[in-house]
């Protein structure tokens, strides 16, 4: 008797785990943003400087840890302290 309830449980745990599914939220990656080469997570600000020159505005420093964006032509790159976390094309 005790074989044929476990033997009913993980049946029925096999049927549950059948059952779960999951969505999918599909974001544009960088390739997908008109091919602009921009600042990838972790360079510093220094190396975008040197790479990509004097952003056209500088958002000043907002909350704590400090969230800094520079714009540029065609992207917007976002720093925690003096790190990047993301860069962005914005929408046309």
């Amino acid at each position: 008797m005790r074989s044929f309830r476990l033997m009913a449980m993980f049946i029925g745990l096999l049927v549950s785990v059948s059952l779960v599914h999951a969505d999918t939220l599909l974001i544009n990656s960088a390739r997908d943003s008109a091919g602009v080469a921009r600042p990838v997570a972790g360079t510093t600000m220094n190396k975008v400087l040197s790479r990509f020159g004097e952003p056209k505005f500088r958002a000043a420093a907002v909350g704590e840890p400090p969230i800094t964006a520079w714009h540029y032509p065609g992207f917007v790159v976002y720093f925690e302290h003096q790190y990047v976390i993301h860069s962005v094309v914005p929408h046309s």
